[in-house]
């Protein structure tokens, strides 16, 4: 039997959801329980830039249905990128080493207490049975020339028994030479690797779309980021970077992927990441239908 496919965005408060997609002047509280009538899932985006808190995190659980699943996504310090001090839990700050221009240094000590933090202040969506997966989106700057997958091997043992999926942000992790390799250390390290569709660019920061590969047999995820190369490389906000209105084409050619990985894996989480206006969660609602689901909360919706 092929695989349960959970389809959502790559958030559920986007300013362009709020702005064109939600019913006007809806309260913010009322968003994630609306959202959560029209999909199973999506993927915690402001986890990325600051630790929830605990309490919050226990309203979303409150807020969605039984069956409802998140994906988290790592704070950006762990996923490599560029972090101000103040994007730490307090309690972390005065241990932090910055550099001169106050960006914080990871260290393996520090990224192991942060790591515990996010899993710790999470731990309700684990709790009800609604968290998928920790998601770490590395930077480009993460490449094979300066890097080792094995530096990941701390965070990824502080973040289990629980599933992680890295998502790689430089193509030359995949190049002729090194993918094997890299699929390896997915694979050995029960990792789920994330593919992508991405632009159609060969860009060192673009992950080719081509690549659908399972290494962990209880979930493939697929992230979809639009096809505007130029955009997703000059663009300076993430609308120009990742606005893209998928055609009935594009999704179709998007669909014989998931069903495919479906094959693969019992479970497979698709993520509308084209994030400029309503364009995510649309498309995530067209692509719902092709593959035949209705509407999450349906049933309750027509009771």
């Amino acid at each position: 039997m092929a695989g349960t496919i959970l389809v959502g965005t790559s958030s559920w408060a986007d300013p362009g959801f709020v702005k064109e997609w939600y019913p006007p002047k809806m309260a913010a509280r009322e968003r994630l329980p609306w959202y959560a009538q029209r999909f199973r899932y999506v993927e915690l985006n402001s986890s990325f830039y600051a630790v929830p808190d605990r309490t919050t995190v226990h309203k979303w659980v409150e807020e969605t249905p039984d069956d409802f699943v998140f994906d988290v996504k790592a704070h950006r310090l762990l996923s490599r990128h560029s972090a101000p001090l103040e994007s730490l839990p307090p309690e972390l700050r005065d241990g932090a080493r910055t550099t001169g221009r106050g960006r914080v240094q990871l260290t393996p000590e520090l990224e192991i207490a942060l790591a515990e933090r996010l899993v710790e202040e999470t731990a309700p969506l684990a709790e009800a049975g609604k968290l998928g997966a920790y998601l770490v989106q590395l930077t480009p700057a993460f490449s094979p020339g300066r890097h080792r997958l094995e530096e990941l091997d701390g965070l990824v043992a502080a973040l289990k028994p629980h599933r992680v999926a890295v998502e790689l942000r430089n193509r030359g992790w995949v190049s002729d030479e090194r993918r094997e390799d890299t699929l390896s250390w997915f694979a050995d390290c029960d990792v789920v690797f994330v593919d992508v569709d991405a632009p159609p660019d060969d860009h060192f920061s673009i992950m080719p779309s081509g690549l659908d590969a399972v290494t962990a047999d209880g979930l493939a995820y697929l992230r979809l980021h639009g096809r505007n190369a130029d955009g997703y490389l000059k663009g300076k906000t993430v609308a120009e970077r990742f606005g893209w209105r998928y055609d009935d084409k594009e999704l179709e050619e998007v669909a014989d992927r998931v069903r495919g990985l479906a094959e693969q894996a019992g479970e497979v989480h698709v993520a509308f990441n084209n994030n400029r206006g309503d364009d995510a969660p649309t498309a995530a609602q067209r692509f719902r239908s092709l593959l035949g689901q209705a509407p999450a909360g349906e049933e309750q919706l027509s009771l």
